[in-house]
């Protein structure tokens, strides 16, 4: 172990320890003294049902928990949402378990709550998993409805979600264990089982004082909507529980009873662990995002027995594509290369570049591995597609948009983890998130962005310069100060913990976790079959 592996290792970890300490604070939710009034009524927090319901011998993953991390600070922040969202295993069935978090504003609804239920509904719909909704939500957070009620992927969505996984076979179970008011109340009564919980819970469009204040009706809310007049009077439950463990109990006996679905045929082998040790990933990234490094290092730590099969090893060089096993899953990785290469004519490629051989190359690979219904996984790190004249008569273009094609029309699922940079037409081409990977996350090292912090601080600051010419010269702040302004900016924007907050990521995972997020997301993609055959539409050749 030399000087520079352990200078990386130790900024590695420190990386790692920033990630926990933020996810511990997130963890808190609304805080303790929320957390306590809602026990003293009885009812469990929302992470603690989600952990009672899960099998505790079997591994699960949390979609979006930064979410709208540092967003809505005037609100009082909004800690994931407001909402737990976690992929595993209910009765030995896998599902999504969606939990309102009653301590993060009564569990309403702001706008990054709307676009976590709907991602948590997306993942569910492209796998065909049941998905369990632990409903404890004051509705929508009136302040901000103008951000969260009219447009398509607004508050209405989920409802239109519910139908359609209905009508897809989708098994949806409700259990409501706090408030259920006005449009939300629509959410489990279209599920396809409602168990609600006596006293504590209570389901109704407008509430007592709202009654009052429409036609008159003097009502308590027990009266109105709870457990025993949704069970006894209007039948819209199912079923009655004394109390949210008998609730969760209750979900499990119905789990335990659901068949089979048919399976999409991903072959899987005995698992095996790298013969690397995937620990050291941490010592073989640079701290600098520009500094070089052999991509095949960090293959070798993540892949069944650190073997892998490389198609076209000679060509393309800046692309690796390779066959491998990830916890016994068959996988086709498609990786940035991030140290300087040569190609076929001798001459120096960039790392972490896409040149025109590489792009023919991955194209290519993803046919293949569409032929062959092998999931596809993609290992970003990449800072855009090889430009200036030779690139553009050598048709960077045409070739680098066969391999957007190729990405867009694949049908086989897709699983991307940014580990390093992650800029402009890179993004789209390795399977960023506007393509449909089925899950995205990011290792803390990673950035985001248009394109690199160098180029985009100078573009800006020359932008701003020109802009404070046409004002007066004599209001311009230094470029020195200028540009330390705009790098924070920039460095803020680019942040993985931006992205995840934004949920343009599913989390941010310590690099170790990498083999599990991959082998929980091809499972649950074993459960949708693939319908659809691959093509490639109309390509420039």
């Amino acid at each position: 172990m030399n000087s520079l592996f352990r200078e990386r290792k130790t900024n590695y970890k420190s990386l790692i320890l920033e990630l926990n300490n933020r996810l511990k604070k997130v963890y808190e939710g609304g805080g303790q003294e929320k957390a306590q009034k809602q026990r003293a009524k009885g009812k469990m927090s929302a992470r603690a049902r989600t952990d009672y319901l899960l099998d505790n011998n079997k591994p699960s993953i949390e979609i979006g928990a930064l979410c709208a991390y540092e967003m809505y600070a005037q609100q009082g922040g909004c800690p994931s949402g407001g909402v737990i969202v976690k992929m595993g295993y209910v009765s030995g069935r896998l599902c999504l378990v969606v939990a309102n978090d009653a301590t993060v504003k009564a569990g309403a609804w702001f706008p990054m709550t709307a676009k976590k239920n709907l991602r948590a509904q997306e993942i569910a719909m492209e796998n065909l998993l049941p998905i369990i909704y632990l409903v404890d939500s004051a509705g929508v957070y009136l302040p901000l409805q103008a951000d969260i009620f009219a447009d398509k992927e607004h508050f209405g969505r989920i409802f239109r979600n519910n139908a359609r996984m209905s009508a897809l076979g989708i098994l949806q179970i409700a259990a409501v264990m706090g408030s259920c008011v006005a449009g939300g109340a629509y959410l489990p009564v279209m599920s396809d089982e409602l168990i609600i919980v006596d006293k504590t819970a209570n389901i109704f469009l407008a509430g007592s004082y709202l009654v009052k204040a429409a036609i008159g009706e003097t009502i308590d809310n027990e009266s109105l909507g709870g457990a025993t007049t949704h069970c006894e009077i209007s039948g819209v439950a199912d079923y009655k529980t004394k109390d949210d463990k008998e609730a969760l109990d209750k979900i499990r006996n119905l789990m335990e009873k659901t068949g089979a679905r048919e399976k999409a045929g991903f072959d899987r082998a005995v698992p095996l662990p790298p013969l690397k040790p995937a620990e050291e990933i941490y010592g073989i990234l640079p701290e600098s995002r520009v500094e070089p490094y052999d991509m095949r290092e960090i293959i070798e730590r993540l892949v069944d027995n650190s073997a892998y099969e490389e198609y076209k090893a000679l060509y393309g060089k800046t692309l690796i594509c390779s066959y491998a096993r990830i916890e016994g899953w068959a996988v086709g990785i498609i990786a940035n290369q991030r140290k300087l290469v040569k190609n076929k004519k001798g001459e120096i490629q960039f790392g972490g570049v896409i040149y025109s051989d590489s792009a023919d190359k991955a194209a290519r690979f993803i046919a293949n591995c569409n032929q062959k219904k092998i999931p596809l996984v993609f290992l970003q790190d990449v800072t855009g597609f090889m430009v200036g004249s030779r690139a553009e008569q050598g048709g960077i273009i045409k070739d680098g948009a066969k391999m957007v094609n190729a990405v867009a029309n694949s049908v086989v699922p897709k699983f991307t983890i940014m580990i390093g940079n992650s800029y402009g037409a890179g993004n789209y081409a390795m399977c960023g998130k506007a393509y449909d990977p089925r899950l995205i996350f990011s290792w803390p090292s990673s950035k985001l962005a248009v394109m690199g912090e160098a180029q985009a601080t100078q573009v800006l600051l020359q932008m701003q310069n020109a802009h404070g010419k046409s004002r007066s010269f004599n209001n311009k702040i230094s470029d020195e100060k200028q540009l330390k302004d705009i790098q924070q900016a920039y460095q803020k924007q680019t942040s993985p913990y931006y992205a995840a907050a934004r949920l343009w990521s599913d989390a941010i995972i310590d690099p170790l976790q990498t083999r599990l997020w991959i082998s929980i997301g091809i499972e649950a993609a074993q459960h949708s079959p693939i319908t659809e055959r691959f093509t490639m539409g109309v390509v420039q050749t």
